[in-house]
């Protein structure tokens, strides 16, 4: 009991490391998840960018289409 009196800072001490060591391994856990969930967003970002690009060059060769039409009609006429 003497000794238990004597090392209670040094057990403490101990404890308190043990609980810091696991709550910083839960942070690094924690950590991964989200840059793994970010990574995935980032992904599905680039995807839908790449959507929305080829959409819009679609949109645009349509245009082209469209004025080259008019500018052979127009041009026709002159």
């Amino acid at each position: 009991m003497d000794l238990l009196i004597q090392f209670w800072p040094v057990v403490l001490g101990f404890i308190a490391l043990i609980v810091w060591l696991v709550r910083l391994e839960s942070r690094a856990m924690d950590n991964t998840k989200e840059i793994k969930r970010l990574w995935n967003q980032r992904r599905e970002d680039l995807e839908a960018s790449k959507e929305s690009r080829e959409n819009l060059n679609k949109v645009l060769a349509e245009i082209r289409a469209d004025i080259k039409t008019l500018i052979s009609k127009v041009g026709g006429r002159l």
